[in-house]
């Protein structure tokens, strides 16, 4: 598989079920952090607000979410029903998207990002 350089041509080298939940995944993170710069690092979607907001990443079976130990932490009760690490969450391929959950998480990292970001200027 060649490397992708933008989150489009990421997402057009998957069949097309796993398009189609690339794009919802995609759609559900910029409705969530509209102010988020999208770019690939690590060879996969990348979103940054001040910082490492999020990653994701499809797989054979699964579509990798990598929201950062904090959030995982935060959101565990929920995320519990799925496979998932210190930093990230697998949502299987042959399930829906648990969209509600995923826009709740951009929105958590969304307002961690922004917080930290204050809170650097004020220290300055």
């Amino acid at each position: 598989m060649k490397k992708a350089k933008t989150v489009d041509e990421y997402i057009i080298m998957f069949p097309e079920e796993v398009r189609e939940k690339l794009i919802h995944l995609r759609a559900l993170i910029k409705k969530a952090a509209p102010d988020a710069v999208e770019s690939i690092s690590y060879g996969m979607p990348y979103y940054n607000l001040q910082g490492r907001l999020l990653y994701f990443a499809a797989f054979k079976n699964h579509i990798g979410f990598y929201p950062l130990t904090s959030a995982i932490t935060e959101f565990e009760d929920e995320i519990s029903k799925f496979k998932y690490a210190k930093g990230s969450v697998q949502f299987p391929l042959d399930k829906k998207l648990p969209a509600g959950l995923i826009s709740r998480i951009v929105k958590y990292r969304v307002k961690e990002n922004l917080e930290r970001a204050k809170s650097k200027v004020k220290k300055k």
